[in-house]
């Protein structure tokens, strides 16, 4: 299903920002901060674009005519490193970063709030979004495996659940053309399969039809590698390596439920290559 809407957008960056809410029927708050590249982001920095700036959002949506509010989370208020079990819109919350802490807080304040009625509240935790100008991990192993670096990390064996940017944007469409239908509260969206590193850099090199050096490094060097690179400035540190080996699965059963979809339009496979394919396009 197919739908147009029309919108407009905010700079929220501006501090004299204003929102004319008249003719509005939906907010969506994408507004977040998860990269630190430089490494100069505070606490206030990520508690302001993930919690403040969420909670003025939802002021001017209440004050407003508005009939649904979407709030962009991130499966990073559940769990940022490593879990066993399937995640799903029930599972214990234990966000370990300022990104995970105040996006938690976001979807608490909302949850916590009393809605007028004929008003609804949808917070959305994807996993982890790729695409065509993706600037986190994904790139980093793009740009090493591209440049015929061996893939240092055979040695583990992991699986992840991403989200397309195009599966996202497939979901949040049908959302808002379903929203009679939908029920406040908290909904994961991912892929519908988990992929590998391994399969990733399978994809990279079919894409660049060649074929990437993968060492087995032992986990105990890796391991002692990434802790130098924490306070060395290195390209591998313990939290990359952990985004890079662990294994994270979510679960999209209850969006998928209540959209009444069986199948998203991408499959995983299917939407990295689209996203390696962007970065052949760039580099």
């Amino acid at each position: 299903m197919k739908t147009e809407f029309e919108g407009i957008k905010i700079n929220f960056r501006n501090p004299s920002w204003s929102l004319n809410t008249e003719g509005l029927d939906v907010f969506i708050n994408c507004i977040g901060k998860a990269h630190d590249h430089k490494g100069t982001a505070t606490e206030a920095d990520y508690y302001k674009a993930n919690y403040e700036i969420a909670k003025d959002i939802f002021e001017e949506f209440v004050k407003s005519e508005a009939s649904l509010f979407i709030h962009i989370s991130s499966i990073a208020a559940v769990e940022e490193n490593e879990r066993e079990e399937l995640i799903s819109e029930e599972s214990v919350c234990r966000p370990v970063s300022y990104y995970g802490k105040s996006k938690r807080k976001a979807e608490e304040f909302l949850l916590g709030q009393q809605l007028p009625e004929g008003k609804k509240v949808l917070i959305l935790r994807p996993s982890m979004i790729h695409g065509e100008g993706d600037k986190g991990n994904l790139t980093l192993l793009y740009k090493i495996i591209s440049r015929g670096i061996p893939y240092p990390l055979g040695a583990f064996d992991n699986s992840r659940t991403f989200a397309s940017v195009d599966n996202v944007v497939f979901l949040i469409n049908e959302i808002i053309a379903q929203k009679d239908n939908m029920a406040s509260g908290v909904y994961n969206i991912c892929d519908d399969q988990p992929l590998s590193t391994r399969k990733i850099i399978e994809i990279i090199g079919k894409v660049r039809q060649s074929n990437p050096p993968v060492w087995k490094i032992p986990k105990s060097l890796i391991n002692l590698m990434s802790k130098i690179g924490n306070v060395a400035s290195l390209p591998l540190n313990s939290k990359r390596l952990g985004k890079m080996t662990s294994n994270l699965l979510v679960s999209n059963v209850k969006i998928k439920k209540a959209l009444g979809i069986n199948d998203l339009p991408l499959s995983a496979e299917q939407g990295m290559i689209k996203t390696i394919k962007s970065f052949t396009k760039s580099s």
